[in-house]
C-alpha cells in the first residue's frame, strides 16, 4: 500500500525542465551551473555532448543515430529527449532539408570556460581580505551544519526549545510541511511527516525547491540565486570566500543559507563566509544517493541509528536511541511512559494515535515509520510489525473518519413549537441548519450563521 501523500521530490533535470527558455539560456550565461547541469546528465548523453562541444556546424540527426547500435536504440532516444528539454540541443535545417543538432551556442561556449579554463572567478576568495582569525575546519563546519538542520527538524517535530525565523516558519507553511490555525502552535502535516523519513540530500533539495519556487514572489533574481547555489556546489570545503561584490539580493539569500545550515558566517555583517557539505552537495538534489559509509552527513541529521525500533504486541514501543530528534518523532504518535540513557519507552494509544491523525499523519505513515525504523531483531520476524498493531492503527484512523464534527451553536428551551419552526425555517434558508430534533424543540446552527440567526431572532421577539 502506497502513502497517502506522495512528495514530488524533484531532481536537478526535472527541475530545469520547468522554467522558462529565457531563465535557462539566462542560467547558462553562468559556467558553473553549465558544468553543474553537465555534471548530472546521463553518462551517454555526456558523450553527445563532449563530442560536440568543438563544433560549429550542426550534425545530421541521422548521422548522429549512428552513433548507438540499432539495439540501443532507446537510450539514444532518452537521450535526445533529455537534451533537448533542457535546452542544451537545438534543431537545425540543414541544406537540402534535413534537420540537424547542435549544441545550444550559450552552453557550450561557458562549458568550455568550466572545462578549460578562463573567465571571471566564480567566487572572490577570503584571503583577498586576510586571514581568518576564526577560521574554521572541516570538523566545526559538519558540525555547525548538522546542528542548523536539526533545529529546522526539531522545529517540525514540536521540540520546545527549537526556534526558527518568521521567514523560515513561513517557508514551512508554504511548502505544506507545517499548518498553522489561528490561535495555535504550528504542527506537522502529513507530508511534513514523510519529509522528516527522507535521507539529508532529499529534504535539502526538497526544500530549497519551495524556497525557489517563492523567490521571486519576494524580489529576488531567480537566475543569481541559482547560480550562485551551483557555485557553492564547486567550492572548497572548509575554505572561506569573501562577500564583496555581492548585491544585496544574494547577502539576503546568504544569511537564509546560513540559518538552513549551508554556509557559515560568524556575524551577520561578516566579509566572508564558508560553504559547509551541505551546500556543496546539494546541486546534484535527490539523484545523489546516500553512501554506505559512516559519515553522519551522508544520512539525516540525528539519524544515524535508524535500526532502532521494537513494537510489541502489547502495544509497548521501546526506541533504542539518545537521538532527540528520533525520540520526537516517535512521541508524534505515542505516549511517552520511561526515559533512560539509551532507550525510551512509550505505548501505542488510541488517544495518540488519533491526536497525530488529527495533525494530519495518516495511519500508513505510522506503520511505514515502523517498518523502516525496525529494529534487527524485529526485521527477522514476518510480519515486521505485528498485525496486531497495524490493524488497530488502521482501525483507530477509519473510526476517527467515520464522525465528522461540525462545531455549532444550540437552540432551545423555546416556549411554543411556532417559535421553534419560525426560527429553524429561517436557519434553513440561510443554509446554516446543522441538526434539529423537533418533538423537544431543539435545533443547532453553525457559527458562522449563529449572528444572522441570532438577529432574526431578535427582530421576531420585538416584533411580537
Amino acid at each position: 500500500m502506497k502513502l497517502r501523500v506522495q512528495l514530488q521530490c524533484k531532481n536537478l533535470h526535472e527541475y530545469l525542465k520547468e522554467l522558462s527558455p529565457e531563465i535557462l539560456d539566462k542560467l547558462y550565461n553562468h559556467p558553473a551551473t553549465c558544468l553543474a547541469v553537465y555534471r548530472e546528465l546521463p553518462a551517454l548523453a555526456k558523450n553527445y555532448v563532449m563530442r560536440m562541444l568543438f563544433l560549429d556546424h550542426p550534425l545530421p540527426q541521422a548521422a548522429l543515430a549512428l552513433w548507438v547500435k540499432k539495439d540501443s536504440q532507446k537510450y539514444h532516444d532518452e537521450c535526445v529527449s533529455v537534451l533537448t528539454s533542457l535546452r542544451l540541443w537545438h534543431t537545425q535545417q540543414l541544406q537540402g532539408g534535413l534537420q540537424g543538432n547542435i549544441l545550444n551556442p550559450i552552453f557550450k561556449d561557458n562549458l568550455r570556460i568550466a572545462l578549460l579554463g578562463g573567465g571571471k572567478a566564480w567566487s572572490d576568495e577570503g584571503s583577498s581580505i586576510g586571514p581568518d582569525r576564526h577560521a574554521r575546519d572541516v570538523g566545526s563546519l559538519d558540525r555547525y551544519a548538522m546542528e542548523r538542520w536539526e533545529v529546522i527538524l526539531h522545529f517540525m517535530v514540536g521540540s520546545p526549545n527549537a526556534a526558527v525565523s518568521q521567514d523560515l516558519a513561513q517557508l514551512l507553511s508554504q511548502a505544506g510541511l507545517m499548518r498553522s490555525d489561528p490561535g495555535e502552535a504550528p504542527c506537522i502535516t502529513s507530508a511534513g511527516f514523510q519529509f522528516l523519513l527522507l535521507d539529508t540530500s532529499s529534504q535539502l533539495w526538497y526544500f530549497t525547491l519551495q524556497y525557489l519556487n517563492t523567490a521571486q514572489t519576494r524580489g529576488m533574481d531567480l537566475v543569481e540565486i541559482l547560480s550562485f547555489l551551483f557555485q557553492l556546489s564547486f567550492s572548497t570545503l572548509g575554505r572561506d570566500y569573501s562577500v564583496e561584490g555581492m548585491s544585496e539580493s544574494l547577502l539576503t539569500f546568504l544569511q537564509h543559507l546560513r540559518e538552513f545550515g549551508l554556509v557559515f558566517q560568524r556575524k551577520r555583517k561578516s566579509r566572508r563566509y564558508y560553504p559547509t557539505r551541505l551546500a556543496i552537495t546539494l546541486a546534484a538534489g535527490i539523484t545523489s544517493k546516500p553512501s554506505s559509509s559512516s559519515n553522519p552527513m551522508d544520512v539525516a541529521p540525528g539519524t544515524v541509528d535508524t535500526s532502532f525500533i521494537v513494537v510489541e504486541t502489547n502495544y509497548r514501543i521501546y526506541a533504542y536511541t539518545s537521538s532527540e530528534l528520533q525520540i520526537a518523532l516517535v512521541a508524534l504518535f505515542s505516549e511517552m511512559l520511561y526515559r533512560f540513557p539509551n532507550v525510551v519507552v512509550g505505548t501505542v494509544t488510541r488517544e495518540s494515535v488519533q491526536q497525530a491523525i488529527a495533525n494530519g499523519i495518516t495511519a500508513q505513515q505510522i506503520i511505514h515509520f515502523l517498518r523502516t525504523r525496525a529494529h534487527p531483531i524485529m526485521l527477522k520476524e514476518t510480519p515486521v510489525v505485528p498485525s496486531t498493531i497495524t490493524d488497530q492503527i488502521r482501525l483507530w484512523e477509519l473510526e476517527r473518519d467515520r464522525l465528522q464534527f461540525t462545531e455549532g451553536v444550540l437552540y432551545n428551551q423555546f416556549l411554543s413549537q411556532a417559535d421553534f419552526e419560525v426560527l429553524r425555517d429561517r436557519a434553513q434558508g440561510l443554509g446554516c441548519l446543522v441538526w434539529q430534533n423537533v418533538p423537544h424543540r431543539v435545533m443547532v446552527v453553525t457559527q458562522q450563521g449563529h449572528s444572522e440567526v441570532k438577529k432574526f431572532w431578535k427582530r421576531q421577539k420585538s416584533s411580537t
